[in-house]
């Protein structure tokens, strides 16, 4: 367990590094409805990377099929109460849908 922690803790904080560029801070504010988007503040980045290894750790407590449920029931209630995800970000930022920027902004 402890070296996939690490991996998981590594990915997740070269992508807070990466996030943090200005490449995807552009990226941001011009496909997603995070129009004034400036980047994490090193707090917020550290607080990312403290509850990636909080997530690790009750993930694998609770094995793949509870985790996906748990991860399927948060991506719903995170689109139905604040019109964004996990998922939807990703999307967004491979693949910008204007109807979805639409949405989110309340359009």
């Amino acid at each position: 367990m402890s070296w996939r922690l690490a991996l998981a803790t590594l990915l997740e904080a070269a992508w807070e590094v990466f996030e943090n560029t200005e490449f995807v801070i552009q990226r941001y504010r011009e496909e997603t409805a995070a129009l004034g988007y400036n980047g994490d503040s090193a707090f917020n980045s550290l607080g990312d990377v403290l509850t990636c290894m909080i997530g690790f750790m009750i993930a694998q407590r609770l094995g793949f099929k509870r985790s996906a449920i748990v991860f399927v029931a948060t991506e719903i209630v995170l689109l139905l109460w604040i019109r964004d995800s996990l998922l939807l970000e990703i999307l967004m930022l491979v693949f910008p849908i204007n109807s979805i920027k639409a949405w989110q902004m309340g359009a």
